[in-house]
């Protein structure tokens, strides 16, 4: 008894060093990225870390002024990750509550099928993506960018919402039929709203992928269709690394996920643990 006393201090202790060097692996890359953001070139440029600087806005006009303004790449940005978002999370909920409640022997194996088709490398399904979408004219256009993440959004929303759906209780469904619903409605009005903090989850998920993606953006996207992870990639040339520039895309690109992230963490986390157990 007294050894098990003794080895809990040291447990906590250690799993506190941990947490704080994982905090540290994840603030200090984005804390430095920030205060590049605003240095001068000047101070971007020395032998040694410059933390005595004056803050300027130089990087982000840069980016926005002049004839390669991100405005445009951003906007792309923002309509293929709603759009794929909504359709994935809007059939997902739909096709997760069908594979939950689907009575057959081969419904394991369906499952496995379908969350397969999201564990395929992106580098596995580029090359036939590809040629489909050029002879169908989807190349240089946001209608192919929308179509490329939902081939891996979908599986993902589905096989989540599954599992969302498996912890709703049948007599939920059956107490609201009693009342004169039919199963649409109690689906409607019942089940979907019980799955919320699941749908934000599986939404918060397909979103972060969808505007963090540069595989899919470099093979089917354009001079008309870049997106934002493409802008911070063309300031890597063989000339050399803008840094402040780059920096600055880099906390475009990442200030709106965190800013969701934040938003809707409460959901989020409560989402994520109610599909952390199936009800198979």
């Amino acid at each position: 008894m007294s050894n098990n006393i003794m080895t809990a201090p040291r447990t906590r202790r250690a799993a506190n060093i941990l947490a704080v060097i994982a905090i540290l692996w994840s603030v200090i890359p984005l804390a430095w990225m920030l205060l590049t953001a605003f240095k001068p070139q000047s101070a971007i440029r020395t032998s040694t870390p410059d933390l005595s600087f004056a803050p300027t806005l130089v990087n982000f006009q840069n980016l926005f002024s002049g004839g390669n303004s991100i405005g445009p790449f951003i906007v792309n940005s923002v309509i293929v990750s709603i759009v794929s978002t909504l359709i994935a999370v809007g059939l997902g909920v739909v096709g997760g509550y069908g594979l939950c409640h689907w009575k057959s022997r081969g419904k394991k194996d369906v499952a496995f099928w379908i969350i397969s088709t999201r564990m395929a490398p992106i580098a596995a399904v580029i090359v036939p993506l590809f040629v489909m979408f050029r002879q169908v004219g989807l190349i240089d256009n946001l209608l192919g960018l929308i179509i490329a993440y939902l081939t891996f959004n979908l599986p993902f929303a589905i096989w989540l919402m599954s599992a969302f759906f498996a912890e709703v209780p049948p007599s939920l469904q059956e107490a609201a039929q009693i009342d004169g619903c039919t199963k649409w409605q109690a689906f409607r009005m019942v089940v979907v709203p019980t799955t919320v903090p699941g749908i934000i989850a599986t939404s918060v998920l397909c979103l972060v992928f969808s505007w963090n993606d540069y595989a899919f953006a470099s093979s089917f996207a354009g001079p008309s269709s870049q997106t934002l992870p493409m802008t911070a990639g063309s300031l890597i040339t063989q000339t050399g690394v803008d840094w402040g520039q780059l920096c600055a895309v880099g906390l475009i690109t990442v200030l709106p996920m965190i800013i969701v992230g934040l938003a809707v963490r409460k959901h989020l986390a409560t989402g994520l643990s109610m599909g952390a157990v199936t009800g198979e």
